[in-house]
């Protein structure tokens, strides 16, 4: 089985939004650098409207990838992250509608605009990570690939129980189901906002996939303390090798996402 890629997420957290999470370039730099040395190699960033400076920060400290995120916002309003050469941006396959107290996100992504989203990653040399939230982001998948805009591995996370008209059930039996309908040469993460979380990322690391965790997704561990996104992922490493599998580096996670040597 190929080492869990761990994809740190220490952005706001949507469940309790006063929690404290790093705001600043250096900030998110640094945390950035604990998530590496406590075994993640994919950092998911929303950098605080600082992607420039965020960018510089983070390459300085260590050599994990980045993921730049806010999958909802449309591409003329994400061209930093392209220019900055961020590993991978992500991108929501389907209409996006999430449902919290202190936001409401309801947007309209057409398939004329992942069209245009792939054309300009393969164009700019940052490769897609696409959101899959239910089986009609599948589909939008699997129509990508089949004109010939993507290239495999597919990049690919499965969302559960995330709030709003995208909700899907955070169960082990749903996680199990979608991942059997995705295409052959993906290589997906989970994403898991509820307390039934570690179910599914258990399920996961034993079938072969990668999880993602942090601050964002789901900010209590296991005993219900509330953690910094560096704790977390220092809980899900722990439990990976414990069950047998060993943790990438971010040198192996370029290997498993089809990044040329």
């Amino acid at each position: 089985m190929k080492p869990l890629v761990i994809i740190a997420t220490p952005n706001i957290c949507w469940l309790k939004p006063d929690l404290v999470y790093p705001r600043t370039a250096v900030a998110i730099a640094e945390e950035a650098r604990l998530c590496r040395d406590k075994g993640a190699s994919v950092l998911h960033i929303h950098a605080e409207g600082q992607w420039t400076e965020v960018f510089a920060e983070v390459r300085r400290r260590s050599d994990i990838l980045i993921q730049g995120g806010m999958s909802s916002i449309p591409l003329k309003d994400r061209m930093d992250i392209l220019l900055q050469k961020a590993e991978m941006i992500s991108i929501i396959l389907n209409h996006h509608d999430e449902a919290f107290a202190e936001v409401d996100c309801n947007m309209l992504h057409t398939k004329a605009e992942l069209d245009e989203y792939a054309v300009a990653c393969r164009r700019l040399g940052v490769k897609p990570e696409f959101e899959v939230w239910h089986s009609g982001s599948i589909w939008n998948l699997r129509r990508l690939i089949d004109k010939g805009l993507l290239d495999p591995p597919y990049i690919t996370t499965l969302f559960f129980g995330w709030p709003g008209g995208t909700w899907s059930p955070p169960t082990v039996e749903e996680y199990l189901y979608r991942r059997s309908q995705m295409p052959v040469e993906c290589a997906m993460a989970v994403s898991v906002m509820d307390e039934r979380q570690m179910d599914i990322l258990v399920a996961a690391i034993t079938h072969g996939d990668n999880v993602r965790v942090g601050t964002e997704d789901y900010p209590w561990t296991r005993q219900g303390k509330l953690a910094e996104t560096h704790e977390l992922v220092e809980e899900i490493a722990a439990i990976s090798r414990s069950l047998g599998r060993e943790v990438a580096t971010p040198a192996q996670a370029r290997q498993i996402f089809g990044y040329a040597r």
